[in-house]
């Protein structure tokens, strides 16, 4: 099993960044949906009509939100970790995705950049 970390800089308040993570509207707005999300520890979700679904395992609004996440046919869960830290009017994200397969871990890598973290950062800048 794979592990990812990355970061991001947004040019957005903590507040706005913590929406565009929890929010199903804001989520569809920079192409996620249809989602199903809120910020509701416990929480059953689901992003891309249900390609990814999962639970909100332990939420600190507009701090740390931890997700279960499954995507196609995986026998457990990997475990997504959003950490948010307000600089005033910009936010860091620190991104640590655990317990990845082997054989989709390139693949979920480049997906943060390209179909998640990318859009939500070009949505709020």
């Amino acid at each position: 099993m794979k592990v990812i970390k990355q970061t991001y800089i947004i040019k957005a308040p903590v507040e706005k960044v913590w929406q565009a993570l929890t929010d199903s509207k804001i989520i569809e707005k920079w192409g996620a949906g249809p989602a199903v999300m809120n910020s509701n520890e416990g929480t059953r979700f689901s992003l891309w009509g249900g390609d990814i679904f999962g639970k909100n395992i332990s939420v600190v609004p507009e701090k740390k939100l931890q997700q279960e996440w499954y995507a196609g046919k995986w026998d457990e869960p990997s475990i997504v970790l959003f950490t948010l830290t307000s600089n005033g009017d910009t936010t860091t994200v620190d991104l640590l995705h655990k317990n990845i397969p082997d054989s989709e871990a390139s693949e979920i890598e480049s997906g943060w950049k390209q179909y998640y973290m990318g859009p939500l950062k070009d949505l709020l800048q």
